[in-house]
């Protein structure tokens, strides 16, 4: 059945423990939220199907733990993938000052320069925000990678995160192809980011 698939993708999900990547994985591919959301042992994977611009990619999604004790696993976990997001809580800021140490760990591990990164600022929904949204774009600009500020619990922003991010993988030349026997793709010549009805959230550097 999946003949009209145009690839397969591998995405991470990765940010410290709590911040809510289960619940942005699960939103995107249940539409389901569960505010007693257990925290991950060791990974979490799930596969879902997205149109872009009429060509079908096949996600597969990597959610890993946040905490230490479940960190034996990262070079395989790394391993291959095409795009990684970045998740921290816009109600704590130490999940923000952490980023450094993940985005150090993605670069030790993964297997591709032109890996395809998204920040996210989770948990919008909450009033006692300690990172604004100026802050995390200007992170994201400063390290080249995507941003969306979002809430897994409202659905704000969810499934324009995962859209965005693989609209971009698909129009990186050799990040996907190879993977693929060679399939060339047509991405139309609209301007692709704004072609997203995402309310303006989503900002490319």
């Amino acid at each position: 059945m999946d003949d009209d698939v145009l690839t397969t993708l591998k995405l991470l999900i990765i940010g410290e423990s709590g911040v809510g990547k289960s619940s942005l994985l699960l939103r995107f591919t249940d539409d389901t939220f569960d505010p007693e959301q257990p925290a991950t042992i060791g990974v979490d994977f799930k596969v879902k199907t997205l149109a872009i611009d009429g060509n079908k990619a096949k996600l597969a999604i990597w959610d890993t733990a946040g905490q230490e004790r479940f960190r034996t696993l990262t070079p395989s976990y790394y391993r291959g993938a095409q795009g990684v997001i970045l998740v921290y809580d816009v109600t704590k800021r130490d999940t923000f000052t952490k980023l450094e140490n993940w985005l150090n760990e993605l670069e030790t591990y993964t297997t591709r320069n032109d890996i395809v990164k998204m920040l996210v600022g989770n948990k919008i929904d909450k009033d006692d925000h300690e990172v604004d949204r100026n802050e995390g774009l200007k992170f994201a600009r400063k390290h080249s990678m995507l941003f969306i500020e979002a809430s897994a619990k409202t659905k704000d922003g969810v499934q324009c995160a995962f859209e965005e991010l693989v609209e971009k993988i698909l129009q990186t030349p050799g990040l996907w192809e190879s993977e693929s026997q060679g399939q060339k793709v047509r991405l139309g010549d609209q301007d692709q980011a704004s072609g997203r009805a995402c309310g303006g959230y989503c900002s490319i550097p």
